[in-house]
């Protein structure tokens, strides 16, 4: 994930990371304040060229919050992404 403070950035930040490796758009969170997370998908190997590539563009337009890989998350840090993001 690469989370941003600013809407701009993390779409730019998602588009870059699809493009970049083969990794699929989990989802666009907006956590609010005006911070959003772009969260990505995939291998672990993708999901982290993916990631260093979206903070790297997200990084030239806005402020870059905070980026992480989990390598295989348990089925319970899975449901609670997907609560967060509902």
């Amino acid at each position: 994930m690469v989370e941003t403070r600013s809407l701009v950035a993390a779409i730019q930040a998602a588009d870059t990371m699809v493009k970049t490796a083969n990794v699929q758009l989990f989802d666009l969170d907006f956590v609010g304040s005006g911070i959003v997370s772009a969260i990505v998908s995939g291998e672990v190997a993708a999901v982290k060229a993916a990631v260093e590539n979206g903070r790297e563009t997200a990084e030239q337009l806005a402020e870059v919050i905070s980026t992480n890989v989990i390598p295989r998350p348990h089925d319970e840090v899975d449901k609670v992404v997907e609560k967060v993001i509902e």
